[in-house]
């Protein structure tokens, strides 16, 4: 016999998770990253339980701490906070002979390390793979950037916007003969982050079975480009460049959004009993005698044609109206909404995607909840995002230093900026 799922209630654990460690519970993550793609990939570490440590420059720290907008009461922006949960902070200069001797004996705990400064910084600070694998050769080590380790663009600054432009996803975002659109949200800088994440893990798996760490090299560049399936497979198939669509999917039609009577809605008849159906359920048979319309691939070749006709009648009723009515017989359809209204939506509020957590100068503030559920081993915010140098003693302290060691360090500027 088979539990009846309750969708009136989230996601329940297992009751044995509360005596479950996470599962990366005793890894160590090194955080040597800044900004987005970095820290995004070590807080979902973080998220599943690794002891993560991030390593930032005195006096300024993570840049994104105070150089990205909307701060809060504090000295960190709301969008640091949305980035760094479960992680611990150490501040470490690492251009000082003392900051690197402290940062090989992290690196001598660690089990993972990422960092997305521009090639070449770290092997100019000495804190390269090269360099640091002869102290721990268990180690993965995973370099994140806007174009790679090497070729002709690397070098270049990495910014998600480039990447976006570069890779072609820009080429096809927005509306045909539009001007230049980028996705709305960082796709190459998040894509990236969880990239690094699945291979990080992969190499972490092998070196537990072979003790042998090894180099990943991560690039916002080909995140962006492997989001590309549908879009190149037109070209590689139909040697048709893909142009900008709007709501509109070049693979099949109708896909995209609609007008109705009181603004716009989404949906999608992607198969030909999808097609029929819809076609019974807006009382319009006649688009079914039209031979501009009686396949996919004609109906993609009269995209413009068809969502033209579709709209005399979904013009007719509200969208609320015809998403039910679309659902009601099996034709994907949906709501569109604002960030706002997404999170807050009964939908967004049952899944847990706007957590509410403590912190020392915000008191409760809100971030993003998590993205995936772990039901034997859930996932937790076990820590606040961390304010800058603040667990340096404690940690520092772990790996074998008191009181007058770390004194010593710092008369060597190991953490002055």
């Amino acid at each position: 016999m088979t539990d009846v799922l309750d969708e009136t209630r989230p996601p329940q654990p297992a009751a044995a998770a509360a005596t479950r460690p996470l599962p990366l519970a005793g890894v160590r993550v090194l955080d040597v990253a800044q900004v987005m793609a970095g820290p995004f990939a070590c807080m979902m570490l973080g998220d599943l339980g690794a002891d993560v440590i991030k390593v930032e420059p005195p006096g300024t720290g993570d840049q994104t701490r105070g150089a990205m907008g909307f701060k809060m009461k504090g000295p960190d922006s709301m969008g640091f906070l949305n980035m760094n949960r479960n992680k611990r902070s150490v501040t470490l200069n690492l251009k000082s002979e003392a900051g690197r001797e402290l940062f090989y004996e992290l690196v001598k705990s660690a089990d993972i390390l990422i960092e997305n400064y521009r090639p070449g910084v770290m092997k100019k600070l000495k804190c390269d793979y090269d360099t640091v694998s002869k102290l721990n050769p268990r180690l993965v080590y995973a370099s994140i950037s806007g174009f790679g380790q090497s070729g002709p663009w690397a070098s270049r600054p990495g910014f998600d916007l480039m990447a976006q432009a570069m890779s072609g996803v820009m080429s096809v975002t927005g509306h045909p003969g539009g001007l230049p659109v980028k996705a709305g949200v960082p796709v190459a800088d998040i894509g990236c982050g969880l990239f690094a994440t699945y291979a990080v893990l992969a190499a972490y798996i092998g070196a537990k079975s072979t003790g042998q760490g090894q180099y990943i090299d991560a690039s916002l560049f080909e995140a962006a480009l492997a989001f590309s399936v549908w879009d190149i497979s037109e070209y590689w198939g139909r040697g048709t460049y893909p142009i900008p669509l709007g709501t509109a999917n070049r693979m099949s039609a109708p896909y995209q959004a609609v007008k109705s009577k009181d603004g716009y809605f989404v949906m999608g008849a992607t198969n030909q009993k999808l097609w029929l159906s819809l076609c019974e359920t807006i009382g319009r048979p006649d688009l079914l005698d039209d031979a501009r319309f009686d396949t996919n691939p004609h109906r993609l070749d009269n995209r413009e044609a068809l969502i033209e006709e579709l709209e005399k009648t979904f013009v007719t009723r509200t969208s609320e109206e015809w998403v039910e009515a679309l659902l009601a017989v099996g034709i994907p359809a949906g709501t569109m909404y604002s960030y706002p209204e997404a999170f807050e939506s009964e939908h967004g509020r049952h899944r847990n995607m706007r957590m509410e957590i403590d912190h020392p100068h915000e008191g409760k503030v809100s971030t993003i909840g998590f993205p995936v559920k772990l039901m034997g081993t859930p996932q937790q915010v076990r820590l606040p995002p961390p304010l800058l140098g603040e667990h340096t003693q404690d940690i520092l302290k772990e790996i074998g230093l008191d009181a007058d060691a770390v004194a010593a360090f710092g008369a060597r500027g190991a953490f002055a900026a």
